[in-house]
């Protein structure tokens, strides 16, 4: 490996890192990189898996103050999160390689119109609750089909994030954001242990059955490390609009970027 190719790998793996724990995407920009250095895409997503799973983790960590209080949603959520990681990691191996990259242009964008319009389809959310607080004399309903769903969405996503990793944070924080009462650092904070888990699992089973460029997993390791770390920092201090207005363009810019790839 070239040493100033080594050096971008790891700038590409902060960057990455940081993006991550914000927003997601990250693997949009370390993809590219390593593609553009000659390594296949499939060597591509699977070192990038692996790689970028410590910075996750970190970025996860960086949340612990809005997770307090999750440990149960959290419980429904991860075996789904991990569920799914498998399946993905399954058609990443026994697929043609370009076959599901396709239609990620398309689930990027509808994350992005998600997430654009999360706000009015909350408060549409919150008044139909309360209604049916009213309707039920003051007691709140058990939302069985709500969790029903969004358990469902987690593990699609999490087939997703197996896959290819790209932008499953967007689509995480834009269907959460629907479907739950909570604020949109709390929901980062759930978005970062969920993508944490699709990575770690996703990689594990990469490192033994799939090919992977160990020097690229140390280097985007260490970097999205950093990464993550600095990301708990930013992202925590921003407020909610701003912070969808970063998720807006990092999705917007990933649908651009996979559109060119396919020209």
């Amino acid at each position: 490996m070239i040493w100033w190719h080594a050096v971008l790998i790891a700038l590409a793996g902060v960057w990455a890192g940081t993006i991550n724990t914000v927003v997601g995407s990250g693997t949009l920009v370390t993809f590219p990189v390593l593609v553009a250095f000659g390594y296949s895409p499939v060597t591509a997503t699977t070192s990038n898996a692996i790689g970028l799973a410590p910075g996750t983790i970190s970025g996860a960590i960086g949340y612990r103050h809005e997770l307090r209080g999750e440990f149960r949603r959290l419980l429904a959520f991860v075996p789904a999160s991990m569920l799914g990681a498998v399946c993905g990691t399954i058609l990443l191996l026994s697929l043609p390689p370009d076959a599901f990259e396709r239609v990620v242009p398309v689930l990027v964008g509808l994350a992005v119109v998600l997430v654009i319009i999360q706000p009015k389809v909350s408060r549409w959310v919150l008044a139909r609750r309360a209604v049916k607080v009213e309707a039920n004399g003051g007691k709140e309903g058990s939302g069985r089909s709500t969790q029903v769903l969004l358990i469902t969405a987690v593990f699609v996503i999490g087939i997703y994030g197996g896959y290819f990793t790209a932008a499953q944070g967007v689509m995480l924080m834009a269907v959460m954001g629907m479907l739950l009462n909570e604020s949109i650092q709390r929901l980062n904070g759930i978005k970062n242990v969920l993508a944490a888990v699709v990575n770690v699992v996703a990689g594990t089973v990469y490192a033994f059955v799939a090919p992977v460029s160990w020097p690229v997993v140390a280097l985007l390791a260490g970097g999205s490390v950093v990464g993550g770390y600095l990301g708990a920092r930013i992202g925590r201090k921003l407020s909610p609009t701003v912070l969808r207005g970063v998720i807006v363009v990092v999705g917007v810019a990933a649908i651009i970027q996979l559109v060119l790839r396919q020209l």
